[in-house]
């Protein structure tokens, strides 16, 4: 393991992501997506560690603060961050960008994709959103380690095509034949299920876009609730190496699938309301590079005993769902009807009873705290954080 990785994934860490790995209500599988994002928080001054003006994703604007990159594990019922490191922009460090210290959000998230492997977490695809997927560093160093993935495309991401073809996804997307859902050229109807039990039906299909294509080895997808207007709150644009099956039937399912993995990835908005609205996240005070990784650590601890407890009280039954009820934009979605929302969740995972909250913490503060004095205490550290 690099140093990057030993100085971020710390025993504790490696502890939790072991014990969720173990565990049969909580373990990945092949099924899941291991989803690649980052988050940025305000923070005033420079005298705390990575903290810098820079693009904060929490405010959708440049301000003061400080970023990570995470990882995180899901499927459509469970949902846990596996590794956290924070961004350090090349403005503190000395060199700049050219600081032999520098790497860049798709750097350090390649670097999560393997520690994910490393600590053996399963999943069927890495996801992420635009900001990853219109990254060419970041899609060659996935082929390069064959992980498959599924990543968002900018809808009007511009590419090398002759001057007659299509040079964008949603140009692409325009030239799949659409005429009506009787009519509708090489589009395929697919059905997604959401978590409240609701069903929405939309359509998906490979497109051509310069040498991407369907018997290419990377693919794009576009996937749509309306093919005739592509909403711009409800229409993807997926770059994918997943190969595409040869008969008919399984092209459909494949689709279907392709835009299922995708949907995994609101969990991780899903996923950041909450360790920062109900789990002090962004609310330290500490400055060290090695107090703030302790912090968000402890976050991730509480957020996956909080896991547990949900799921002793309430086992998980097998009920396909797709995304959140009400999904969060990505980078790079056009902006109509679909702004983050900052509401506070009543739930933490799917089949929580209403009102329960993050597992009624005060009233399991005991069996929570046993469970952290069960596993071990690490050895005392020489300096506080």
């Amino acid at each position: 393991m690099n140093q990057t990785l030993r100085h971020f994934d710390g025993a504790l860490n490696q502890r939790r992501v072991e014990w969720l790995c173990q565990d049969s209500a909580t373990a990945p599988h092949d099924a899941g997506a291991l989803v690649i994002d980052d988050t940025g928080d305000r923070k005033d001054g420079t005298a705390t560690a990575h903290v810098a003006r820079q693009y904060l994703g929490s405010v959708g604007k440049v301000d003061n603060g400080i970023v990570a990159v995470t990882s995180l594990w899901a499927d459509e019922r469970c949902y846990w961050p596996v590794h956290a490191v924070p961004y350090a922009p090349a403005s503190r460090l000395p060199g700049g960008e050219r600081d032999p210290g520098f790497k860049t959000k798709p750097q350090l998230a390649v670097e999560l994709v393997a520690a994910a492997q490393q600590a053996g977490v399963r999943f069927r695809a890495v996801v992420a959103d635009c900001f990853y997927g219109d990254n060419p560093g970041f899609t060659q160093a996935l082929t390069a380690a064959k992980v498959p993935f599924v990543l968002a495309l900018k809808p009007g991401k511009g590419t090398w095509a002759p001057a007659e073809a299509a040079h964008t996804p949603v140009e692409a997307a325009g030239e799949l034949g659409w005429r009506g859902p009787s009519r509708p050229g090489q589009w395929r109807r697919i059905q997604r299920r959401f978590r409240d039990g609701h069903t929405e039906t939309w359509w998906a299909a490979d497109a051509q876009l310069g040498g991407w294509g369907p018997e290419r080895r990377l693919r794009l997808v576009v996937a749509t609730a309306d093919p005739a207007s592509l909403p711009g709150h409800s229409s993807w644009y997926l770059l994918t190496n997943l190969p595409r099956p040869a008969s008919r039937p399984a092209q459909q399912a494949d689709l279907a699938e392709v835009v299922r993995l995708y949907g995994l990835r609101n969990w991780v908005e899903q996923g950041y309301k909450q360790v920062k609205g109900e789990l002090g996240w962004a609310d330290f005070q500490v400055r060290s590079d090695r107090a703030i990784r302790r912090h968000w650590t402890l976050v991730c601890c509480a957020f996956s005993f909080c896991w547990r407890a949900v799921l002793a009280e309430h086992p998980p039954q097998p009920a396909p769902a797709d995304l959140p009820v009400a999904a969060s934009a990505a980078r790079g979605a056009l902006p109509i009807g679909h702004r983050r929302r900052t509401g506070r969740q009543d739930f933490v995972a799917g089949g929580v009873a209403g009102g329960a909250g993050l597992a009624d913490p005060l009233e399991r503060a005991g069996a929570l705290l046993a469970v952290v004095v069960a596993s071990a205490a690490a050895p005392a550290a020489a300096t506080a954080a």
